[in-house]
């Protein structure tokens, strides 16, 4: 048996309580916990990624929007180790690439995100795993571009894949 399929059994054998803790570490919208939970138990953990994603897409915009409050600002380093200590264990390689970055780098990284916020109403959300600051930077300007909708549509995609990454750590 593989180590994967024993944290599956776990899983599926942890309380409601302790699951719903354990999801909303995942993504942050209430709603798509809810349905997680009652999904459960997961066959395989490909059921669970399936799941996972066919709920999240069949939600709706407010609950997208949900689920990026329980992020960290790019690049805010400070936020990362305050605000989201309960999710430093699933999440804290996944702005590893900001922590080289120049101070350049890092000052562009904040105004980017304010002129984010400002446009789009909520922060800035990519899938930072494996990526280094210039690298977020990049992203982030060439999406500064996108109309409001096409925008949270790419939120809504990088969240999905920041939720699967951090199924796959428990």
């Amino acid at each position: 048996m593989t180590i994967l399929m024993t944290n599956l059994e776990q899983l599926n054998a942890m309380s409601s309580e302790s699951f719903r803790v354990a999801l909303t570490q995942c993504c942050g919208a209430h709603r798509w916990v809810d349905e997680m939970v009652k999904c459960r138990p997961f066959e395989s953990t490909e059921a669970l990624f399936k799941a996972a994603e066919e709920i999240w897409f069949r939600l709706s915009p407010e609950d997208w929007l949900e689920a990026f409050t329980h992020h960290p600002k790019i690049g805010d380093i400070n936020s990362l180790r305050a605000k989201f200590q309960n999710t430093r264990h699933l999440a804290e390689n996944e702005q590893s690439g900001v922590q080289t970055a120049t101070e350049e780098t890092l000052n562009a990284l904040a105004n980017g995100n304010v002129l984010y916020e400002k446009k789009f109403g909520y922060i800035f959300i990519v899938c930072a795993t494996g990526k280094s600051a210039a690298e977020m930077l990049a992203i982030l300007e060439s999406r500064l571009d996108n109309p409001p909708d096409v925008e949270l549509n790419i939120a809504a995609q990088e969240q999905n894949k920041i939720t699967r990454l951090r199924l796959e750590k428990l």
